[in-house]
């Protein structure tokens, strides 16, 4: 029996467990529609990644003598892509019909009434026919080179008379909504997409060019492989060099042909051959929609039950008690857990740093910033301020490349010092550190955290940051800024699990002392909370783990490839994953440790390029109220069953099932109920304290001004 699933399988699961989301009756409609959006991001995602990676390999088993393996993969992984397409297009066409009983009405080209085609044609003239530049197909157009990544296109046919003239038209979804709503003299809510807004413009835009009688327009859609060669042209700075690499994922290899399953079979076979694809490629029918991604923005339409409620944001009660963001963390670590605190907090506590007094120098590292980030700004205006400012810059965060090239460039136009970090690992730690001097004294205030520096995903992501000033802990931070600059160093962390120094290593010590811990009769846990679960070695080791009797509780929202609840190898292990109006995000390992429980959480998944391949930080929870509070978050997550489903063997994505009597817990709700009522008591708390020492204050006052009188009394008595 194979004991490890292909993470490609797995990934597909994953995304079937969005597609679970968009089906579920119990989701507002409208969020329904956008997790629509989600799955076909994600679907695009997975084969310029994952699947073009397989295609890479399938090309070179040829010669390793695997072929036929891999060759089985892609089908497999093809045949569940063409099967998840037929659910989507049913669960699209479901949504629609439920929102027409609301009186919202998504309508082709063929249903609008004479007024609503004149206004199309009105607003087809005036926002869309400037975009609209369509390329005429002849034999020798390269339609590899011409055609981008991710869009959407119309193939054009024009036929009837002695010549047939072919065309394609790139649907301007990044200029133009892609779902317009048009106006209205009743109650009712009609909407269509722009692709059947330029169907309906089509003879403006030919009408006098080309001799037809018949125009048909179908969509299609492909996919490029991601991956791209960067090379470090000794000659080309390491921005031009990045640039050039970019540039080359504009003409990859097509990975997936997505088209109208109605187009005809000579003109699928014509593109199929312009785009150089074969029998071992994706050419996947579909309906007259591609790019279902653009449902991400589908409008906020309807009543209030239509979307999720927005949930109130948690205050954290030691960083609004305090003055500064530097005092509230020098009293005591400070834990946030993000969307259910602001991430305000953090760009406060960049903003006063980049004009305090104290503040000598910040350092940070940065994967994927907002499009209008705070955080850049603040950095900027550090070193207006004369601070020192040290940013690591990550050029090769996949599909942020540009926009990080870009802050690169801004930065360094700034005065700031820009580290590209290393060629072979891609440095992925979302820490920063800000050093002040108090009272002659160097004091280093450290974020740890396990997701990125990033406004806008903050607000759906789930991600946990850790402020400190703990010494040994910031200066290990200090200490990976170091390496970064000057790899050659081998520096020592004793606190921190840093890839690919001490991490694989360090985790397989703690697997093992529960190990042995549970061979000898002592208490033996593990609690894991990661995004993707797919190192063979790791997952070796959980197998060991269980045979001998540890109990593994693991919470993985994508690709899991270890197999759980097999008999005699992985019985003590149970998974589950959710998915929820937030992205679960955050990774967290817990090891019992004999009951005195060691807790890290980490910007790193259990993926072997996230051990061996990339720069990651992990940092232990020392702080006992801080410990016990993740543990707590874990366990509401641990008792999900009305998001949780189970990540068995098979994949089946089974839902938690409700026992009788059992309560009711959808956890990020549960989440958010439990910060609060903790907030609140550490809000009491504080007062408290500020209450009892003002108490003792004024006691302190009455009892030196008894003492003054009596002072004075025995003066008076001494002169007389």
């Amino acid at each position: 029996m194979e004991t490890i699933l292909p993470k490609e399988i797995s990934w597909q699961s994953f995304n079937g467990r969005v597609l679970q989301e968009a089906s579920d009756p119990s989701v507002p409609i409208i969020e329904r529609v956008r997790f629509l959006g989600i799955y076909s991001s994600n679907q695009d995602e997975f084969f310029k990644v994952r699947v073009a990676d397989l295609k890479r390999r399938l090309i070179i088993s040829k010669e390793k003598g695997d072929y036929n393996e891999v060759s089985k993969l892609l089908k497999k992984i093809q045949n569940t892509a063409s099967e998840y397409q037929k659910i989507l297009n049913k669960i699209f066409q479901d949504l629609f019909e439920e929102l027409e009983s609301y009186n919202i009405y998504l309508k082709d080209e063929k249903e609008l009434n004479e007024a609503q085609v004149k206004w199309v044609k009105k607003y087809f003239k005036h926002h869309v026919l400037k975009h609209i530049n369509p390329i005429i197909i002849n034999d020798n157009i390269d339609l590899v080179s011409f055609l981008k990544d991710q869009y959407t296109y119309l193939m054009i046919r024009m036929t009837g008379t002695s010549n047939e003239h072919l065309a394609l038209i790139e649907i301007p979804s990044d200029v133009v909504p892609r779902i317009i709503r048009m106006p209205s003299d009743d109650d009712k809510i009609t909407l269509i997409f722009l692709d059947n807004v330029i169907r309906i413009g089509l003879d403006t835009i030919f009408k006098g060019l080309f001799d037809y009688k018949d125009i048909e327009a179908y969509s299609i859609k492909m996919n490029r492989d991601a991956d791209y060669d960067l090379t470090s042209a000794v000659d080309k700075g390491v921005l031009e060099s990045m640039s050039d690499s970019i540039k080359q994922r504009l003409n990859a290899k097509p990975v997936r042909f997505a088209y109208d399953r109605n187009m005809p079979k000579q003109l699928v076979a014509f593109l199929a051959g312009k785009l150089k694809m074969s029998e071992e490629d994706s050419l996947m029918p579909g309906n007259r929609y591609h790019n279902f991604k653009d449902l991400l923005s589908f409008p906020s339409i309807g009543g209030e039950n239509f979307e999720n409620p927005s949930l109130p944001l948690v205050q954290s009660s030691q960083f609004d008690t305090a003055i500064t963001p530097f005092e509230a963390i020098a009293k005591k670590d400070v834990l946030l857990y993000y969307p259910y605190y602001s991430f305000d907090y953090f760009t406060e506590f960049l903003r006063h740093a980049s004009y305090d007094p104290k503040v000598k120098s910040i350092k940070i590292n940065i994967y994927r910033v907002a499009n209008n980030s705070l955080v850049i700004d603040s950095l900027i205006d550090a070193a207006n301020n004369g601070k020192s400012v040290t940013v690591v810059v990550e050029l090769k965060a996949r599909f942020d490349e540009a926009n990080n090239i870009k802050w690169a460039s801004r930065l360094t136009d700034a005065g700031v010092k820009v580290l590209f970090g290393l060629p072979t690992l891609k440095i992925h730690s979302k820490l920063c550190l800000i050093i002040r001097k108090e009272n002659d004294k160097i004091v280093r205030y450290a974020h740890i955290g396990t997701g990125n520096f990033n406004e806008k995903t903050a607000k759906i992501y789930t991600d946990f940051s850790l402020f400190t000033t703990h010494e040994e802990i910031t200066k290990e931070v200090d200490s990976v800024f170091d390496f970064i600059e000057y790899p050659y160093t081998r520096p020592n962390y004793k606190n921190l699990l840093v890839s690919p120094i001490n991490a694989r290593n360090r985790i397989y010590a703690m697997i093992d002392r529960e190990i042995e811990n549970s061979s000898t009769g002592f208490p033996a846990y593990i609690y894991l909370k990661v995004n993707n679960l797919v190192d063979n070695g790791l997952i070796e080791r959980l197998y060991k783990a269980s045979q001998c009797g540890v109990k593994i509780r693991c919470i993985i929202r994508g690709m899991c490839s270890l197999k759980a609840g097999i008999p005699n190898l992985s019985e003590n292990i149970y998974i589950t994953s959710i998915v929820d109006r937030f992205l679960e995000h955050p990774r967290l390992m817990v090891f019992c440790n004999n009951n005195d429980p060691d807790l890290y959480i980490t910007s790193a998944d259990w993926m072997t390029r996230n051990l061996d391949h990339r720069i990651e930080v992990g940092a232990p929870i020392l702080d006992q109220d801080l410990k016990e509070r993740i543990i707590n978050i874990f366990r509401i997550q641990a008792s999900d069953n009305q998001k949780a489903r189970i990540i068995d063997a098979e994949q089946t994505n089974e839902y938690v099932q409700v026992t009788e009597g059992e309560p009711l817990v959808r956890s990020q709700i549960a989440i958010s109920q439990y910060l609060f009522d903790l907030e609140k008591n550490i809000l009491e708390s504080i007062q408290n304290k500020e209450g009892s020492t003002k108490k003792e204050q004024n006691k302190e006052k009455k009892e030196s001004k008894t003492q003054s009188k009596d002072i004075t009394k025995k003066k008076v008595k001494t002169k007389v």
